[in-house]
Order: C-alpha cells, then sequence, then structure tokens
C-alpha cells in the first residue's frame, strides 16, 4: 500500500507520489493504474479522499495546543523565506511552493487563528479583509477578467495540513468541479 505524506497538496493526474521506505522521500511511481482512477480493485490509503483527477490530499488531525507556532508564523516574521505578493499590517500573501495551479496563492492573517471554525465573531471584519485581498491578489495575478477559486480548509476532513488559518486562490486554468 502507498504511504501518502499528509503536508503535501496532491493533486495527481498521471503521476503519484509516494514516500519510500525512509519517510519524507519523495519517489514517482510513474503512470496512475486504472484502478485509482476509477477508484476501486485497488485499496487506497486510510485516509485518502477520491478526486475526479486523482486521490486528494490526507488532512492531518489539529494540534493538541492550538497555540503551537506553524512555518506560516516563520513566514510572516520573516524568517522563512516566501515569495511574496501582498503585505499589509493584517495579512500576508505569497505563492504557494507546491502550485496546485498556475496561480496558486496563500492568504495568511497576520494574527493566529488556527481554523476557520475556530474563528470568532470579533474576527469577522479580519474574515472579511481576507476575502478581499484574495480577490485583489487573484486580480494582480491575472485571474480577475477568467475568474479564480478560493478554498479554506479546515479541519482533518477538511484536508487542513497546516493549522494556521489560509485562504487558497487558484486559478490560470478551467478548475474541475466538484473540488474534493
Amino acid at each position: 500500500m502507498l504511504a501518502f505524506t499528509p503536508a503535501t497538496a496532491w493533486r495527481v493526474a498521471s503521476t503519484l507520489l509516494h514516500t519510500s521506505p525512509r519517510r519524507g522521500a519523495a519517489v514517482s511511481v510513474g503512470r496512475l493504474p486504472r484502478c485509482w482512477r476509477a477508484a476501486g480493485g485497488c485499496q487506497l490509503p486510510r485516509g485518502t479522499r477520491m478526486m475526479a483527477d486523482g486521490p486528494a490530499e490526507v488532512g492531518v488531525a489539529p494540534p493538541t495546543d492550538p497555540t503551537v507556532e506553524t512555518i506560516f508564523s516563520k513566514i510572516i516574521r520573516k524568517e522563512i523565506p516566501a515569495d511574496v505578493v501582498h503585505e499589509d499590517d493584517q495579512c500576508l500573501a505569497f505563492k504557494d511552493v507546491n502550485p496546485q495551479a498556475p496561480v496558486h496563492i496563500l492568504v495568511i492573517p497576520k494574527k493566529p487563528i488556527s481554523q476557520l471554525s475556530l474563528a470568532t465573531p470579533e474576527d469577522s471584519a479580519l474574515l472579511g479583509h481576507l476575502m478581499s485581498t484574495a480577490s485583489a491578489v487573484a486580480k494582480a495575478a491575472g485571474c480577475g477578467d477568467r475568474g479564480f477559486r478560493v478554498v479554506v480548509n479546515d479541519g482533518k476532513d477538511g484536508c487542513q495540513s497546516v493549522y494556521h488559518l489560509h485562504l487558497h486562490v487558484l486559478g490560470g486554468r478551467v478548475l474541475g468541479w466538484p473540488p474534493g
């Protein structure tokens, strides 16, 4: 059985990646078998959901301490480099290192909110600002005329892998439906 790395976003069309016996080492296993495409005849890794074009990302359980630092906290503090496309006093937007579309930008609040479902009524203005920023960065990236998608993953079943609220802005091509 194949093992999937939870922190990796999977949008597989013809190539499937899996971890080798040495954890974390990605190995290409070539064309996606017909039984995987049809979701029949092969056993999928536990927790993997099928999408129209291949296995989806596997979510991870939220940390027991919701205030735990994430990679996004380090990006906000500029301890880890990122290809930043927008920054203001409330949020930061940067290109995803594992893009799932020609345009794939993450918009994150500077205030640490681990999940959308844990946002409070006091966060309403910030949440609206994140959506407005997502629209602005999509337009700046050339997606304003043809359209784009904004995605928020929440919790393990929502395939959230980094527990710092973030919006995925996807565009630059026709996006499939249903999304997951």
